[in-house]
This record gives C-alpha cells, sequence and structure tokens, in this order.
C-alpha cells in the first residue's frame, strides 16, 4: 500500500475537495482520500502506480504539486475513517434539527435573520449529506445530489432575499425578538456541540476541519443574530434583523454556487 502526497493550491472549500473525489472515482486502486483543506494537502492510499492519479489531477488545473510517495498501512485509515464518518453523521443530524427548527420559528416571529441562519445550517448539512451519502456511488449519481442540493438552497436563499427586499420596502411585521434571541441561542448550544464532538476525532482528515469550520462560521452567525434581536428591542426597528438576514443569505448563496461547481 502506498500512500501518495499531494500540495493543491486552489484547494480551499468542500466543492473542490468533492470536485477531486469525482475526478479520481473511476482509477482503480484508490482506497482512502484523506483531505486537509486549511493546509490545500491531499493523501491518497492506493495500490499501483502514481502516474494515472498525478494526471488526473493535473487535469482540474487547480495547481496541484505532487510532493511524495510512500509506504503506508491501510488498516489504520479504515479504523479512523469509520470513527470519521460517524462523528460527521451526528453532525449532521444536529444541523438538520437546527434548520427545521429556526426556518419554522423564523417565519413565525418574522425574523429573516432566523431564516437565514436556518439555511446556512441547511447549506452546512447538504455539504455533510453529499460526502456521506455519496461515497461508493457513481460519478453520475454524486454528480446529481451535488446539482440538486445546490440548486435548492440557491432557490431557498434567492426566495429570503426578495421577502428581505420587500420588508426593507416597508412591507411584513416587526420581528420578534425574544424569539430571534432564544432560538439563536438553543442554536448556539447546537454548534457549540457539534464542536465538541468534532474535536473529539482528533483529526486532520478533511470533513472533520471543513465542519469545524463550518460550526465555527455558525457560532458567530448565531451570536449575530441574537444581537441582531437585541438591537431590534432597543431601536424598534426591523432594520437589524434585515441587515443581518441579508449577510447571510449572501453566505448561503455563495456557498451554493460552490456546490454548484461540483
Amino acid at each position: 500500500m502506498q500512500k501518495s502526497t499531494f500540495h493543491i493550491k486552489k484547494m480551499d472549500c468542500s466543492a473542490e475537495e468533492q470536485l477531486i473525489r469525482m475526478k479520481l472515482e473511476g482509477i482503480a486502486g484508490i482506497k482512502q482520500l484523506v483531505f486537509d483543506l486549511p493546509n490545500r494537502k491531499l493523501e491518497i492510499l492506493h495500490t499501483g502506480e502514481v502516474q494515472p492519479i498525478t494526471a488526473a489531477i493535473h487535469e482540474l488545473n487547480l495547481n496541484d504539486n505532487y510532493i511524495s510517495s510512500e509506504q503506508a498501512d491501510g488498516h489504520t485509515y479504515a479504523s479512523s475513517e469509520r470513527n470519521e464518518r460517524k462523528l460527521l453523521i451526528y453532525v449532521l443530524i444536529i444541523n438538520a434539527f437546527f434548520f427545521i427548527l429556526e426556518i419554522v420559528t423564523g417565519f413565525i416571529s418574522h425574523s429573516m435573520g432566523l431564516v437565514a441562519d436556518s439555511l446556512d445550517m441547511l447549506a452546512d448539512a447538504l455539504v455533510y449529506s453529499l460526502s456521506l451519502f455519496a461515497v461508493g456511488g457513481t460519478i453520475m449519481r454524486k454528480k446529481k445530489i451535488a446539482k440538486v442540493s445546490g440548486y435548492f438552497q440557491l432557490a431557498l436563499a434567492l426566495f429570503g432575499f426578495s421577502e428581505v427586499v420587500r420588508r426593507f420596502m416597508g412591507f411584513g411585521e416587526m420581528p420578534v425578538f425574544s424569539t430571534m434571541i432564544y432560538i439563536s441561542f438553543f442554536a448556539l448550544i447546537g454548534n457549540t456541540l457539534s464542536l465538541v464532538i468534532l474535536r473529539k476525532a482528533k483529526s486532520d482528515e478533511a470533513h472533520i476541519k471543513a465542519s469545524w469550520i463550518f460550526t465555527s462560521n455558525d457560532v458567530i452567525i448565531n451570536i449575530g443574530v441574537m444581537l441582531a434581536g437585541a438591537l431590534v428591542y432597543f431601536t424598534s426597528s426591523r432594520l437589524p434583523d434585515l441587515i443581518i438576514g441579508t449577510i447571510v443569505f449572501g453566505i448561503v448563496i455563495q456557498g451554493a454556487f460552490r456546490i454548484l461547481k461540483l
């Protein structure tokens, strides 16, 4: 068993990770892909020659550089991967739960901040489910999953933007600040729990690091929505809610386009 290491400068998010996964899908001998997104590094556990792998990655034009190959223990990687997949499933469940909770309470309380935060939760859940559900599937199946996920996320975000514009024009009710603060606080607890779960992995594998980054961003957004709720109370204005909603909807749309690149 060989472990070949690559440095890929343009690999900075889960979209590039999935692009590489699909590109390497048909190459015989590949046993496992270990991504390190923050350091732009990819380790490939495989048998046989490394040249077909190097050529396939180079075709993606991600500014790649083959570093080295060495002997590796496949059993250690397999055990680590099972544990990481289990932890990611837990995080996926948390994100899916808070997506439903926030989008329902967001519309009930007329808060665009909560609705936008729910879509950010959905964006993370889509990335996790795409990685977990598509493993072992065909290239066409992965592309279909990515396409549906991306367009669904984009459609929801554009609907949210249209609602923000409508409310900026003076339509719609004043958001319920207490619901914004309480629900965002619960979501903050959920994201903090996710960070604790991910920390238990003690892993440099890409899914874990990417999930840590996504969830850390969610914590910041949760605090932003809570702050917006407080400002709604003190200013008696819907403007803070609309501003935080606009910012988060922008983040969600950016994530949707990244998925659609697949």
